[in-house]
């Protein structure tokens, strides 16, 4: 939970500064990140992203993935209301209620979780499968993105690669559980995992900024939070064998929450200034 409020406050601080940033796309990827990084209100957001990740390895070390996932998009309801109280920024019933299912739904996972397992070991060939589905995934968003308001497949890309980050923190905190402690920092360095866990998340990090410099953060962060959370439920029972709830209860909430959250994001998606 700590986690998730400093990583929710560290992205309200870079939507603050969403419309002066300029987004970073083409020949001009590089520049705008030095933009970024020039700018002190932005690089604080980005200290407190930091901090807010480094507390989430932790948690990784001692909790299922999946689990982890719910309890991190808490910072959803805290960064709407920063939005709205701090931001000015507004919504229109169908886009409350899109916000409101998303919310509603990781609730619903949270609750689905119990009736699951907490095992497991990574799989990598299935880790990689599901990395390369999860890319194809966010290239026929991009490919789809002219029939969607501006913004929404930056957003839907950045919870996809997030999720994918998440999962391979799990797979790094597995990997470092099992050396000696003389030998962590050698597999620190040497693993694969900790490559592509970096890569994920400064992927997620900026196209969920080109995200922000074209859209509303209230439709932005839920996509992308939605995204976020789906990705590594299903990643931890793909890659890590944690198994979906065997009882009826579980079984049914957990349906009901995937049902809503792409109901909801439905809306958000379709959604016009």
């Amino acid at each position: 939970m700590a986690a998730s409020i400093l990583l929710a406050l560290g992205l309200a601080m870079m939507k603050s500064r969403g419309a002066e940033l300029p987004p970073a796309r083409g020949a001009g990827l590089l520049g705008a990140i030095g933009r970024w990084l020039s700018d002190p209100v932005w690089l604080g957001g980005l200290a407190l992203q930091t901090s807010g990740y480094m507390i989430y390895l932790v948690a990784l070390s001692g909790a299922p993935v999946s689990m982890l996932a719910v309890t991190m998009q808490g910072g959803i309801a805290l960064f709407v209301v920063v939005a709205v109280l701090f931001l000015g920024e507004r919504a229109n019933p169908r886009e409350w209620f899109g916000i409101g299912g998303i919310v509603t739904a990781i609730f619903l996972l949270g609750l689905s979780l119990a009736g699951g397992s907490t095992a497991s070991v990574t799989n990598p060939p299935l880790l990689a499968l599901l990395s390369l589905a999860a890319a194809l995934a966010a290239l026929l968003t991009f490919m789809a993105e002219r029939h969607h308001p501006a913004g929404v497949a930056s957003a839907i890309a950045s919870g996809m690669a997030f999720g994918m980050g998440s999962l391979y923190a799990k797979a790094l905190v597995g990997t470092l559980a099992v050396v000696p402690m003389n030998s962590a920092a050698f597999s620190l360095l040497t693993t694969p995992w900790t490559y592509l866990a970096v890569a994920a998340n400064l992927t997620g990090l900026v196209l969920l900024q080109n995200s922000f410099h074209a859209a509303r953060g209230i439709i932005v962060m839920p996509l992308s939070s939605a995204c976020s959370n789906i990705v590594p439920i299903l990643g931890g029972i793909i890659a890590f064998g944690e198994r979906l709830p065997t009882a009826g209860g579980p079984a049914a909430l957990r349906l009901a929450a995937f049902g809503l959250t792409i109901l909801s994001g439905g809306l958000l998606a379709t959604s016009r200034e």
